[in-house]
């Protein structure tokens, strides 16, 4: 009995823990900028099937309901992603997913040549100037790591950084704990105060 015990609340404290990074990414390098114009920039994921995978259909549905969460009154949907895994560029599977499945028939743009994080945020940005709010949607530790490359090579675009609506409590909750370690992994390159939670991130987005 005390072993099953123990067992139930390291398992309870692991998941707390994943739960518990992952809201602090996702709330880190945010801001509450305001405005009337809006781009949700949906980051691919390796993609070697002829549709969008598991990850990528979650992707753009994160990204769609970041649509409905914002309030904008003008919205574009950028996805951002070439062809890695397979001969169909990320970026338009996921554009095919969005109109014939979830039959979204708002702005899309398509941003179909990246092949890295860091090429995604190169590429997207002509597409971002005239935004007066900025989401990145992805799990919650790669959005944060593009974020992070926004600031450092457009600061000024940094300061239009708002929340999208990819964090959401008790979603992947059994594989936050994964998710979190992994991005532990990947996020070692960020600066210390690349990862702070923002004064501004509690503030309605």
């Amino acid at each position: 009995m005390r072993r099953r015990a123990a067992l139930a609340v390291t398992g309870a404290v692991v998941l707390a823990w994943g739960e518990w990074l992952n809201w602090r990414w996702s709330r880190s390098l945010v801001t509450g900028h305001g405005g009337t114009s809006e781009a949700v920039v949906v980051l691919g994921y390796r993609n070697p099937q002829a549709t969008a995978n598991f990850v990528n259909r979650w992707r753009v549905r994160a990204g769609l309901r970041s649509v409905a969460a914002g309030g904008a009154q003008d919205t574009q949907v950028i996805f951002s992603g070439g062809a890695v895994g397979s001969h169909a560029a990320e970026a338009q599977l996921m554009a095919e997913y969005a109109r014939s499945v979830l039959g979204f028939c708002g702005t899309l743009l398509l941003e179909d040549k990246s092949r890295t994080t860091w090429e995604n945020i190169t590429n997207v940005i002509p597409l971002l100037e005239d935004a007066d709010r900025i989401k990145i949607v992805s799990q919650s530790a790669h959005a944060l790591k593009a974020r992070a490359y926004v600031r450092r090579q457009r600061p000024d675009l940094a300061e239009r950084l708002v929340r999208a609506d990819d964090y959401r409590p008790l979603e992947w909750v059994i594989g936050k704990p994964l998710l979190a370690l992994y991005g532990l992994w990947t996020l070692r390159g960020l600066k210390p105060e690349e990862r702070m939670v923002s004064s501004c991130s509690r503030q309605p987005v």
